[in-house]
């Protein structure tokens, strides 16, 4: 068990399920197949996560989609700014309270679930370049902040993304960092595209740690900690750090997008991609699972129920 699962992955767990027991929409029952569900939206959806009311999903003209009793409803519509500003990636602080989002233009939003407000972080040191996905630790008003940028930099606030609280490091070769993901307050990995997975220790500076002869785009990273660390790419492919060696796997031809992996001794997964695929790891191997649909599916969550989300609006539950 890495030294993170008992403080934030299983905080965050345990907050969702609990939110979602008390969300489920009237008109979903339970299966043991996907189910494509009623959807406000035909926006592209970028990302899905849990919080302490519940599932959120965020994407394309900045909408941000909550999962109610009643069914997916539209929260908040034009990005943080207002602006149409396209929202890539999505995280909760470790209480559940907020959720913060990322995307085109430098937009960054901080949303209350329990209140409704949104906080516009946009723009942090007048950079409005496109950030594609971010990673927050701490509880709410406290978090640490990290944004993956599409020019290579990772921007990092440990005040809440306060003014005047930004900072950047260009990681590695300054290829686009296509996903961030952290399993302790100061630690995580970010995969990169240049086919690269660097890890860092105390939030500010980066070690490669891989991955040599890849020969496919990484897309998606789950940190469990320093040695259990999935990535998701091209061509199907899925990846395991073990501390000592990466294991391939190969589950097809889909580019996979997003990857979710449990960190207990189960080692239960789930990765999405192109076409509609859905992938479940269960002993050790992926298995594909059938879904109603072909759109191209973005990203997952896991929990109760396990969500993705993708083109058109699509939302699948599980």
């Amino acid at each position: 068990m890495s030294e993170h699962s008992v403080t934030r992955r299983t905080v965050l767990k345990t907050v969702g399920a609990a939110a979602a027991a008390a969300a489920v929409p009237a008109t979903v029952t339970a299966s043991d197949e996907w189910t494509s569900v009623e959807s406000p939206t035909g926006n592209t959806l970028y990302d899905i996560e849990y919080t302490a009311g519940g599932a959120y999903a965020i994407g394309s003209g900045g909408v941000v989609l909550e999962r109610t009793a009643e069914g997916w409803r539209k929260v908040l519509d034009g990005g943080p700014t207002g602006n149409g500003n396209d929202c890539y990636g999505a995280d909760v602080t470790d209480d559940g309270k907020r959720l913060w989002f990322v995307g085109s233009s430098g937009a960054i939003g901080e949303y209350d679930v329990e209140t409704g407000n949104l906080n516009d972080h946009s723009a942090p040191m007048d950079v409005t370049n496109n950030f594609n996905d971010l990673a927050v630790t701490g509880e709410a008003g406290e978090a640490n902040v990290y944004v993956a940028g599409d020019s290579g930099k990772m921007y990092y606030s440990f005040e809440n993304g306060e003014q005047g609280s930004w900072e950047y490091v260009t990681p590695a070769s300054g290829s686009n960092i296509n996903a961030v993901d952290f399993y302790d307050d100061r630690k995580g990995h970010i995969v990169d595209g240049n086919k690269t997975v660097l890890h860092t220790q105390d939030g500010t500076t980066w070690d490669k740690i891989g991955l040599a002869d890849a020969n496919v785009n990484f897309y998606g990273v789950d940190s469990d900690g320093a040695d259990d660390v999935w990535v998701s790419g091209g061509g199907g492919m899925v990846f395991h750090w073990d501390g000592v060696e990466w294991t391939p796997a190969d589950t097809g031809d889909a580019g996979l997008r997003d990857i979710e992996v449990t960190d207990d001794d189960d080692g239960d997964g789930l990765t999405v991609g192109g076409g509609g695929v859905v992938y479940d790891l269960t002993g050790g191997r992926w298995e594909q699972e059938t879904t109603p649909i072909g759109e191209n599916l973005k990203a997952v969550v896991r929990g109760s129920p396990d969500i993705a989300v993708g083109a058109a609006g699509t939302i699948l539950e599980h």
